[in-house]
């Protein structure tokens, strides 16, 4: 076995001789996944390369047009992202007396407020005791924390509107990322599949909710990262991402791919920021040049329904702008 250290040198002074420098530039698997795993001339030894992993398949078609929504504001997001929320609990209890729902940490949080009682809901939450809710991603931290705990947030903006027979998934509260990942995939693989269907291996939620970050991320999968390539045969559902700390769990791409619906929702201006997420919903929805790879985002784009506001979709080009 070869020191780590020194595979890593040898491998960058080739890189360098061989005029491959890229390999370095774009990233490579963290060290404590390559240590004791790794030897001299061992394959297993794999460089995240966007040089040389992507091609033609991981660069998708730009969104088609019809899949995304332009709406005047960031109110008017959150009202639809509430509607739509409504409309597909209603027809997965009409279908099998059950619904599933994925939900991310950021701003959606806020687009929820009032799906249950009061808001712009129609004061029926009869819906929320056949819900069944699961994180899209989750930082490692208690669940009462309120500074970091999606779960904590959510209850303090609208899970206390819900019914108390909503299942809610949460995590056992640990720093451990990859003990949290396979506990949380094994509470979603011991629901009935009346509850979360499962089709090929991979669970199917009737609606799940997506946001995406500046840099391309959905859920926790970042840009760059062998997270975002993971679970394609369906052995991994949630993924330990050890790339901050503390570290966080995620529904692995084919996961999110795979739900009925796939919505994601974006807007918000700031003195900051005037245009909102432009530069941003520019590259997930309608730059052909992105790979999954580059800028996860576009891994969602044959599936999902793009809900923005005027900002966020103000460098999409006119084919987009003209035709909401």
């Amino acid at each position: 076995m070869i020191n780590t250290a020194v595979l890593v040198v040898l491998i960058a002074v080739q890189a360098i001789f061989c005029g491959n420098t890229n390999a370095f530039t774009v990233g490579v698997r963290p060290i404590a996944e390559i240590r004791g795993s790794a030897t001299f001339g061992d394959s297993s030894l794999l460089l995240f390369s966007a040089a040389s992993n992507t091609n033609d398949a991981d660069m998708p078609a730009a969104a088609p047009v019809e899949t995304v929504r332009i709406l005047p504001n960031i109110e008017a997001v959150g009202s639809e992202v509430r509607k739509i929320v409504r409309d597909a609990a209603a027809a997965a209890i009409a279908e099998r007396g059950a619904f599933s729902l994925a939900i991310p940490g950021g701003s959606i949080l806020k687009m929820l407020v009032g799906t249950g009682t009061g808001g712009d809901g129609d004061g029926d939450d009869s819906w929320t005791a056949k819900t069944t809710v699961a994180y899209v991603n989750h930082k490692c931290v208690a669940m009462d924390d309120a500074q970091l705990a999606t779960h904590a947030k959510a209850c303090s903006l609208f899970f206390g509107d819900w019914s108390d027979d909503c299942n809610i998934i949460i995590m056992d509260g640990t720093d451990d990322g990859d003990k949290e990942a396979q506990a949380y995939e094994s509470k979603l693989r011991s629901l009935s599949t009346d509850v979360l269907p499962v089709q090929d291996g991979i669970p199917v939620f009737d609606l799940a909710l997506i946001g995406v970050g500046d840099d391309g991320h959905v859920g926790s999968l970042y840009p760059n990262r062998e997270e975002v390539l993971l679970g394609t045969d369906g052995s991994s559902w949630v993924l330990p991402v050890a790339m901050k700390e503390p570290p966080s769990i995620t529904l692995s791409l084919p996961v999110m791919q795979s739900a009925k619906q796939v919505v994601i929702a974006a807007g918000g201006v700031s003195d900051k920021y005037p245009q909102g997420k432009s530069a941003g919903m520019k590259r997930a929805i309608a730059d052909e040049t992105e790979a999954i790879q580059s800028f996860p985002a576009v891994g969602l784009r044959s599936c999902a329904i793009w809900v923005v506001d005027e900002a966020a979709a103000s460098e999409l080009g006119d084919s987009y702008t003209t035709s909401s």
